[in-house]
């Protein structure tokens, strides 16, 4: 069930009002939005639901059972973890591993032929392990403390963030669960513009450069000259970013309007002026759990030059292998890490020489992130393309396939524009914008919505396809 459709607007109508209507009886508003996120989510599959609270139990099970101290708190947290990345492994990575097995052995001379099993990848696996991991992880650092399990059967499955974020952790949610939620206390105007500049977001600029210049350049980059490329990369950068953004706005709207608060997830990512810094504007969430959960475990910075590096890289490299079962992906990790660890040694050198900080320049910062988006779109490649030979090919046509243009259009550099351009906007003036909105009557607010609705499926595209971050 997608969000920018019919089913899914008649099915959150039901929720919406049944959420509200149930709020003064918090057992029974628990079990109604517990069945509905289950519906939602079993609309793809609903095998998955089976998955999803089989999830549940098991870690509600290690949580309750270190709460309960049955048995020391580290070798029932080594089981959670174990078990949530066996059943990511196994559903995930299953073929990965398989494949990537029988190539090596045939290199050194020897063929092995495990069994291939022909295994449906469950929407949005990745998201909720994250999160699963997440609660039982700061239990055991007694950061929290477990919840009933209805609680957290909610928490896990709550269906705006289910399948694609934000990652939303224990001490996030469950804390807003305990409180009573007023309807007259709803940012809803903030929470329609969220939803509405998500689905503007997917609708008419990341399904657009989508279907006309992103799918035919990546599928075929022979067909296609330098420049053509060059705009079809920049045009897969801002895809991306607005797909998954949008996402991540529509599921903190959604939640919004049904009394919770969700982390932010994008910052303006193409704004960045280093990797670093990219790396705290996009995916913020994922970002966060990766640093919380593996980075300053591994070590962090607190060790010499070699091991900061080390734990860098293993770090990214491990995110990339968390998007997909493929070695592009982990390639597209090591290429963040290895900029990070660049990075990283050009700041202990300049520090070890005792020189200050470059100025902050306006020329500067313009070159900064002019040369952060193009390393980023840079590594978009192996992200977007199915095989390393496609990405190769990508890349040596874009090198050396002239000036054609007849790929492009001014709709399609338009979209570019507006989808880069749009970050560069000042949070201030989203806000009093929005606050300006607020004061309108809810008749003109709903008037201005309705028109806004309707220009957005005016101009996107026929249908709508799906998220690119389902996959993951």
């Amino acid at each position: 069930m997608l969000f920018p459709t019919v089913q899914f607007a008649a099915f959150f109508t039901v929720v919406f009002v049944g959420s509200w209507l149930l709020m003064q009886y918090p057992v029974r508003w628990r079990w109604f939005m517990l069945a509905a996120s289950y519906f939602f989510y079993g609309y793809w599959d609903y095998r998955f639901i089976a998955l999803l609270a089989g999830s549940t139990m098991f870690n509600q099970a290690v949580a309750t059972a270190m709460a309960r101290r049955r048995l020391a708190p580290r070798p029932l947290v080594a089981i959670a973890v174990a078990g949530n990345l066996a059943v990511l492994a196994f559903f995930k990575y299953y073929g990965f591993f398989v494949t990537s097995a029988v190539a090596a052995s045939e290199r050194l001379g020897f063929s092995v032929a495990p069994p291939l099993l022909d295994i449906i990848l469950p929407v949005g696996i990745s998201f909720f392990t994250f999160q699963a991991l997440s609660y039982v992880i700061d239990i055991y650092r007694e950061r929290i403390q477990p919840a009933p399990s209805l609680d957290f059967a909610v928490y896990l499955a709550f269906f705006p963030q289910l399948v694609a974020g934000p990652i939303v952790r224990g001490s996030e949610f469950l804390p807003q669960l305990r409180k009573p939620r007023d309807p007259r206390r709803i940012d809803a105007t903030r929470a329609f513009y969220l939803i509405f500049i998500g689905l503007a977001k997917k609708i008419v600029i990341a399904d657009f450069l989508a279907s006309n210049i992103v799918d035919v350049t990546f599928a075929t980059p022979g067909r296609f000259s330098s420049l053509e490329l060059l705009v079809g990369l920049y045009a897969y950068s801002v895809q991306i970013y607005a797909d998954f953004s949008a996402y991540s706005d529509i599921a903190i709207g959604v939640a919004q309007l049904l009394g919770f608060r969700f982390p932010d997830n994008f910052n303006s990512p193409y704004a960045a002026v280093s990797i670093q810094d990219f790396w705290r504007r996009w995916h913020m969430t994922l970002s966060r759990w990766l640093r919380d959960y593996l980075y300053i475990p591994l070590g962090g910075n607190r060790g010499s030059a070699l091991v900061t590096y080390r734990n860098l890289m293993l770090t990214m490299l491990l995110g990339g292998l968390w998007h997909g079962a493929s070695w592009t992906f982990v390639f597209w990790g090591g290429l963040h890490g290895t900029w990070l660890v660049l990075e990283h040694q050009r700041r202990r050198l300049r520090e070890r020489r005792g020189l200050p900080a470059p100025p902050s320049t306006p020329g500067r910062i313009a070159l900064q992130r002019l040369i952060t988006f193009n390393l980023v779109s840079f590594a978009w490649i192996f992200f977007r393309s199915p095989s390393f030979s496609q990405a190769w090919e990508f890349i040596a046509r874009l090198a050396t396939g002239g000036t054609g243009v007849d790929a492009i259009s001014p709709a399609l550099l338009l979209a570019i524009a507006i989808g880069i351009g749009a970050q560069y906007v000042p949070r201030g003036a989203v806000s009093l914008g929005l606050d300006r909105l607020s004061r309108l009557r809810p008749s003109a607010q709903g008037a201005l919505l309705g028109a806004g609705l309707v220009a957005i499926d005016a101009l996107g595209p026929q249908g709508v396809a799906s998220f690119i971050y389902f996959q993951f």
